[in-house]
């Protein structure tokens, strides 16, 4: 997890910034930050239409209109850009994954993913459906209870006022 948090160094976004990396076989075979596509205006120089207007915007809305590509998509795609095949490997990740990743990792037989933040679905009545996808890994989604001395500067706020929005009286998430 310290080299994908080393690698999220790199990420390009004005929300949350990722780093993830794919294991096989005890080696790194692929890494990505998230960020827009290569040759496009970088998403913290107003790249990116939903990240640029983010009052439009509330969290978890307009995700059809982002341009940025995730870390896990990225380290999927470094992998298939190389050759690289990712099958059987496992993913570490700064930022648990979204529904879109959790579906492309599966598909791209990924089997395990250890993760170091939560992520929740803005809409409660969804967390069914990502339940669904996260337990298809063989090996699990794992949260890994680690301290993160970036956590500030990686993690949206919007993000964090999310899930004290979820949250109850006793402030415990609902989600």
């Amino acid at each position: 997890m310290g080299i994908a948090m080393a690698v999220r160094k790199r990420a390009n976004c004005v929300g949350s910034r990722v780093g993830a990396i794919v294991v096989l076989d005890k080696r790194i075979v692929s890494t990505g930050y998230n960020g827009t596509p290569v040759g496009m205006e970088n998403c913290l120089d107003g790249g990116c239409e939903r990240c640029s207007n983010r009052e439009k915007y509330p969290a978890g809305k307009g995700y059809d209109l982002c341009i940025c590509v995730h870390a896990e998509q990225n380290a999927l795609l470094a992998g298939a850009r190389f050759g690289i095949s990712v099958a059987g490997g496992a993913v570490y990740t700064t930022m648990q994954p979204c529904f879109g990743c959790s579906k492309e990792m599966l598909q791209a037989g990924i089997i395990k993913i250890y993760y170091l933040h939560e992520w929740k679905y803005p809409d409660p009545d969804q967390e069914i459906q990502y339940a669904k996808i996260a337990a298809q890994f063989k090996g699990g989604m794992i949260r890994l209870d680690m301290e993160d001395p970036d956590r500030d500067w990686a993690v949206s706020k919007r993000r964090q006022g999310l899930a004290v929005a979820l949250s109850d009286d006793t402030g415990h998430s609902q989600a």
